[in-house]
């Protein structure tokens, strides 16, 4: 067995196990909160009987550890219940509002690589300059505030006083684009529609330009640092000796082993975004998985609740594999540690 497959099935089973314990975490906890769902799902006006009968459609009146079997046994089937939010199966809710916050994390977090790891080269290539100096009080402006805030900010700065962007929405009522991935800008190409594909982008650049400003701020600085301490390694001046450019001794000798805390932090941020995304995705009016979660957690839908967390926990998980693969591909050390002894 491959040391990278040996790794990929370790990561998989540890996966596995915590995705069993955060069910088991969100389960309770969503029966633990004040409130009867039953009652809030039928109103104020609804009878006794209705809300009993409900209770018991609902298994509320069965014990804990029988609920969860229910819930486990339901979960084998692909089946994550009814929504009482909008009496519709929660799969199908997570169907239609998985792709919005996933499409506008990608952009997100292609901002945040694109953008975070070239300022970082930059500022170490010119320590101690005026450019290090404008990059390290930007970064620190990125981190500094949360995304609700550079969302807000950005809104007022492009949306109102600038109007370049829109502010709502991940297009405009105008353009009617056949759903096949569930991500707009994949849709209106696949359609041919260049058009609507303009406005897809037009309306998702503030949004995921917010959410990106943190992990840009992180990535900068963190290249930064490494880099900056790759650069008083002996085989950096060895190379300078001979003569390589900066731009090649940046690049290939310089930037590469500085690449795996920046890869293991734009990780984590990426990861992060999917549950720090329900206030940018409130402010822009996005129709997102995260801003579903807010609202059913506050007419505690369990069901929406569990499937909404699961799926989220479900991509963090992927989302860490996937760095873990990638630096296993970068450093050889640590796909060497894989093989058995």
């Amino acid at each position: 067995m491959s040391p990278v497959l040996r790794l990929v099935l370790k990561r998989l089973g540890i996966s596995l196990i915590v995705l069993i314990g955060v069910s088991m975490l969100i389960f309770a906890i969503a029966r633990v909160i004040p409130g009867d769902p039953a009652r809030i799902a039928l109103g104020p006006n609804a009878t006794p009987e209705q809300v009993e009968t409900l209770r018991q459609r609902l298994h509320l009146d069965e014990p804990l550890p029988v609920q969860y079997g229910y819930f486990l046994a339901d979960l084998a089937r692909g089946d994550l219940g009814i929504s009482l939010y909008t009496n519709r199966p929660v799969t199908a809710d997570i169907a239609q509002f998985l792709p919005a916050t996933l499409e506008l994390i990608l952009v997100a977090g292609a901002m945040m690589i694109l953008i975070g790891l070239p300022l970082g080269i930059l500022s170490a290539r010119y320590r101690n300059t005026w450019i290090d100096g404008t990059v390290r009080v930007v970064s620190i402006l990125g981190v500094s505030a949360p995304s609700f805030v550079w969302a807000v900010i950005l809104m007022l700065l492009f949306a109102y006083f600038l109007p370049l962007f829109p502010i709502a929405g991940r297009i405009a009522d105008s353009y009617s684009i056949p759903a096949v991935t569930g991500f707009l800008l994949v849709d209106t190409l696949i359609a041919g529609n260049l058009a609507a594909f303009g406005n897809a982008l037009s309306h998702i650049v503030l949004p995921a330009f917010a959410l990106a400003l943190s992990g840009i701020g992180q990535a900068a600085r963190l290249t930064r640092s490494n880099m900056v301490e790759t650069y008083d390694r002996p085989y950096i001046e060895m190379a300078r000796s001979y003569g390589f450019p900066e731009r090649r001794i940046a690049r290939r000798y310089a930037f590469k082993p500085s690449l795996i805390p920046s890869l293991t932090i734009i990780g984590l941020d990426f990861a992060a975004m999917l549950g720090n995304a329900f206030l940018v995705e409130a402010v822009f009016a996005w129709p997102g998985l995260s801003r579903y979660g807010v609202a059913v957690i506050l007419r505690k839908d369990l069901n929406a609740i569990v499937g909404t967390v699961l799926i989220i926990s479900a991509l963090f998980l992927i989302v860490n594999i996937i760095v873990d693969l990638l630096i296993a591909l970068i450093n050889p050390r640590i796909r060497l540690s894989q093989r058995p002894a």
